[in-house]
């Protein structure tokens, strides 16, 4: 049957096997090319990414309707050469470090075919992010992109597949879905020739990720909260909140959810935020578009997803002049009767006022744990107490300090790995805790040299361990009276092993 003839469905099902072979049949072929060539086609990558960055920002935007292009932009760039710059000294061919004390010799290996599922709110910069970690380590990489974002995805991949095959890089090595269906993200997330997903997306797509059986980097939902506390700098702070949550309009899942004001600043806080451009809602219009925005079961309504104040209140019914940057409801109470106290990936902020760092504490352990756990939180201070007090008792693994949630959780405006993949910990649903990076998709081959002879051993055990052989020294050359401590049959080794845990136990 020819594909065209094909329904849409088992056009995508065969498109998934068909970039799946050709990228392991690629990366076959790339698995021992040199750090210096590696870094060729990164570079190339890079330098083609910066160059259509506005471009692919403005397609993103047109495609979806979220955020603004200006700064789909800046999050291309991040993702290209933000993320560049972090990785490029990583050393992922070859030998990449010895240890001559412990007899170890490191070196690198690819994961494989690499599962890169992309999602609408940051389409352009995940794709870039995802083919640069993974060719940096010489993986392949197949993206999937979300339906709604799948030619900016695409153009994306295009533009970094053209630089890299121009400097070298294997056909085939990256690639992206274009006939698009459920069936078919699944048949590449489960084909054989698929090592790894990396997954970044909704909740469903994710859950998806985690169900298959194989490796997969997943995100969390962030539902982050922001604790300004009485000794904050609260200029800089209202400043930093209302810069935050309008980015892109919010379509970073680090960015800041519900502000916690502790009570002495929170007048002060509110006026300087008012200033910025932050419009406070009055009960009624807070109801109405809660009412709006989300279903029955929690989800958004993904037209509110990305939107400006003015599209929202357009939507919802609420008056909102053009001159506002984010909308304020004021909360009173977390968890599912208070719908604006969830994840709002959109240019709406929760407020709330709490009494003392410890109260404020608290707080946003509740609002972690009803939608955020073990990703995000930030916190205004300059009282060390309070903000060491923050990171060892909330479960989130980034906890931002003094600096905006958004570009603070991608490494953007603190020392955290630039990216674009913000992995929750376990407590979140996820393998690791980290911002991911070419780490978590370098396999590490390691060499170990023999140090101890078995006799040591059974010195060190106090010379009881029967039946073992003497050790040969360097002037032995391998007689056959004098056999290597290796030359021990089965038998022995399982004794040896067998005694030395009954004298750990003793």
């Amino acid at each position: 049957m020819s594909p065209n003839n094909m329904d849409s469905d088992l056009r995508s099902v065969q498109q998934a096997r068909d970039l799946a072979v050709a990228a392991r049949e690629a990366m076959r072929s790339f698995q021992f090319a040199s750090q210096s060539q590696v870094d060729k086609i990164c570079e190339a990558m890079v330098e083609a990414a910066m160059r259509e960055a506005g471009r692919l920002g403005q397609m993103a935007h047109d495609e979806t309707g979220f955020g603004y292009p200006a700064h789909k932009q800046i999050k291309n760039e991040f993702a290209a050469q933000g993320v560049w710059d972090s990785i490029k000294d990583v050393p992922t061919c070859g030998v990449l470090r010895r240890d001559d004390a412990r007899g170890i010799v490191e070196i690198g290996w690819p994961v494989g075919v690499l599962c890169a599922l992309t999602p609408s709110t940051n389409p352009t910069s995940t794709a870039i992010f995802k083919i640069l970690i993974g060719v940096k380590a010489r993986n392949a990489v197949v993206v999937a992109p979300h339906p709604s974002a799948k030619n900016c995805t695409a153009e994306a991949v295009r533009v970094m597949v053209e630089a890299g095959e121009a400097a070298g890089m294997p056909k085939g090595l990256v690639s992206c879905m274009t006939e698009l269906s459920l069936e078919g993200t699944n048949e590449l997330m489960n084909h054989y020739a698929t090592a790894m997903i990396l997954a970044t997306g909704g909740p469903g797509m994710v859950k998806a990720a985690h169900s298959v059986g194989k490796p997969a980097l997943g995100v969390g939902p962030g539902n982050v909260p922001a604790y300004v506390d009485r000794s904050a700098h609260i200029v800089k702070a209202a400043q930093m909140l209302v810069e935050s949550k309008s980015f892109d309009c919010s379509t970073i899942c680090a960015t800041e959810q519900v502000v916690i004001a502790d009570r002495p600043i929170a007048d002060r806080l509110k006026s300087e935020m008012q200033a910025r451009g932050a419009q406070w809602l009055t009960k009624e219009e807070a109801e109405k578009l809660a009412n709006s925005m989300f279903r029955a079961n929690g989800m958004m309504y993904a037209e509110y997803v990305g939107r400006t104040p003015q599209e929202l209140g357009r939507m919802a019914g609420i008056q909102v002049p053009e001159s506002t940057r984010i909308l304020v409801a004021e909360l009173e109470g977390v968890g599912p009767k208070y719908p604006l106290s969830r994840e709002k990936l959109t240019t709406v902020l929760g407020w709330m006022v709490e009494d003392g760092w410890k109260a404020g504490c608290d707080r946003a352990i509740q609002l972690l744990k009803f939608g955020g756990d073990g990703h995000s939180l930030v916190i205004h201070s300059r009282d060390e107490e309070s903000i060491l007090q923050f990171g060892i008792e909330k479960p989130a693994f980034r906890i931002l300090v003094n600096t905006w949630g958004c570009l603070g959780g991608v490494g953007a405006t603190t020392g955290l790995r630039p990216s674009m993949t913000l992995a929750p910990g376990g407590i979140g649903g996820a393998v690791v805790s980290d911002n991911i990076t070419v780490e978590h998709v370098l396999n590490v081959k390691r060499l170990a040299y023999h140090l101890r002879p078995a006799p040591e051993i059974a010195r060190a055990h106090g010379g009881r361990l029967e039946g073992i052989t003497p050790a040969v020294t360097d002037d032995d050359n391998g007689s056959a009276a004098a056999p290597a401590s290796g030359d021990v049959d089965g038998a022995l080794i399982e004794k040896l092993v067998r005694q030395i845990l009954n004298e750990m136990q003793k």
